[in-house]
């Protein structure tokens, strides 16, 4: 699997959702391999979760609401990118961003192509910082509808 930073944009309890391009390289992958593994890093606290579970698109209705908040230029960049692929140069970017904000000002419409995902966790993992690399590892795994508690090894 590839790893890709993203911008986790909600936590409820129903997973963990961010947004990308469904025809990215991520997207490519998730719907190929819908299952992922997020990060989340603190590194001024010497402290990570780790999350592991299925991942699956949210509703269309999520995306547009999602999208309706973001800044008008963010819009613009995501609609006229296309995410992951080979693009001949700088200036190609800016003529896209060009031709979509002369199209729909800072107001385009949510791609097609662009949305949310939500992981269900199975698995969480909290890593604490020690001193000689003995840090502190808990791991919580999904068994059934309990959760088991267990101490890893650093």
């Amino acid at each position: 699997p590839s790893v890709r930073m993203v911008l986790l944009k909600d936590i409820t309890e129903h997973g963990l959702t961010f947004f990308t391009g469904y025809e990215s390289r991520k997207g490519r992958e998730l719907a190929a391999n819908p299952r992922a593994a997020l990060l989340l890093y603190w590194p001024a606290l010497g402290r990570q979760v780790r999350v592991e579970g299925a991942v699956e698109p949210i509703d269309p209705a999520e995306s547009d609401a999602y999208w309706a908040t973001r800044p008008g230029g963010s819009r613009v960049s995501a609609a006229a990118s296309p995410q992951s692929r080979v693009v001949a140069d700088r200036a190609e970017l800016e003529r896209r961003v060009a031709d979509v904000r002369g199209r729909y000002g800072d107001e385009p419409p949510r791609p097609e192509t662009w949305g949310g995902f939500r992981l269900e966790p199975v698995v969480w993992e909290f890593w604490q910082h020690r001193d000689d690399r003995l840090h502190d590892r808990l791991r919580y795994r999904r068994d059934g509808d309990s959760w088991v508690r267990e101490r890893l090894a650093p």
